[in-house]
């Protein structure tokens, strides 16, 4: 059914019509002047407990999982079917416990889908330290198959990779992450990502840039402790930059840390910076910080 006019006046009382959840009510006399009381969210239905369960579905598709989260598993008794758990005599539970392990080992059929396995439960264990969206952990885990699909993984370690690729989609989608924050919490060290970093951009191509500085404002503001006033002046710093053409073949993260740096001593009533703090932030020598500020005088 298609939504009333609410510009229409009231049929009763010419009074002004306004919706309220799946009707047109008159807000003078109160008339019900139509309704639509079709629920068009989706109708899930769980079979493990019907009454206070209304899903019927599983969990969805996911590239974060080897088997897109198809694959079934074998519980053990808990929830609503305990009760039934403490009737199994030991042998059946001997036999539940046999059929739980072969088929987790049936789950995996190839090397290659065990090394999925180990990348992909790395990668979501590295998006979730990082605070990055779900989008981003499928579009790391596709990227990874991808690069196992051409080879790149042979010779190279699996942490690298997870790491890389989780790098690259920051670089794609304009994320603020610095390779050093993602090593940090990674089992994989910088040199380990950087190769597997340079294996993926150069055989597949990857459409990355430079990261825009004012991506790390919010971040490092926070992290510093500066207030709004002083993110805000360092934005105005940025585009001063961008528009004199002065931020090319620079570290977007020194660039972004210099402008707070300035936008914080050109106020006392302003928290103070030092330029050690804020090269600190950004993991960038003191001397990033100093050149980019004395651009910013220039100007």
């Amino acid at each position: 059914m298609a939504d009333a006019d609410t510009s229409v006046g009231c049929p009763e009382c010419d009074g002004r019509l306004r919706k309220r959840g799946t009707e047109i009510v008159c807000e003078e006399c109160g008339l019900v002047s139509a309704e639509d009381a079709i629920d068009r969210g989706p109708e899930w239905r769980s079979f493990d407990d019907d009454d206070t369960d209304p899903r019927r579905t599983g969990a969805p598709l996911t590239r974060s999982r080897h088997d897109r989260g198809l694959s079934t598993e074998i519980g053990y008794g808990s929830g609503s079917s305990s009760r039934y758990s403490s009737r199994l005599t030991g042998r059946k539970r001997r036999q539940i416990a046999r059929l739980r392990r072969e088929h987790n080992r049936a789950r995996i059929s190839s090397k290659a889908e065990r090394n999925q396995v180990y990348g992909f439960a790395e990668i979501r264990r590295i998006t979730a330290l990082l605070s990055l969206p779900d989008s981003a952990r499928e579009q790391s885990c596709a990227l990874f198959e991808s690069a196992q699909s051409e080879d790149l993984l042979q010779g190279r370690s699996l942490e690298g990779f997870a790491a890389a690729v989780i790098y690259a989609t920051c670089r794609t989608r304009s994320i603020a992450r610095t390779i050093d924050e993602i090593a940090a919490v990674a089992r994989a060290d910088a040199d380990e990502l950087t190769v597997a970093y340079d294996a993926l951009n150069r055989e597949l191509g990857l459409p990355t840039g430079p990261i825009d500085p004012t991506q790390y404002l919010p971040r490092y503001a926070s992290k510093l402790e500066l207030g709004q006033a002083v993110e805000r002046r360092a934005r105005e710093h940025l585009d001063a930059l961008l528009e004199a053409g002065l931020i090319g073949g620079r570290n977007p993260s020194g660039v972004a840390a210099a402008c707070l740096y300035k936008a914080a001593s050109e106020r006392d009533e302003w928290p103070s910076l030092t330029q050690t703090a804020a090269a600190e932030v950004a993991d960038v020598a003191a001397v990033t910080i100093r050149s980019t500020v004395t651009n910013l005088r220039d100007l």
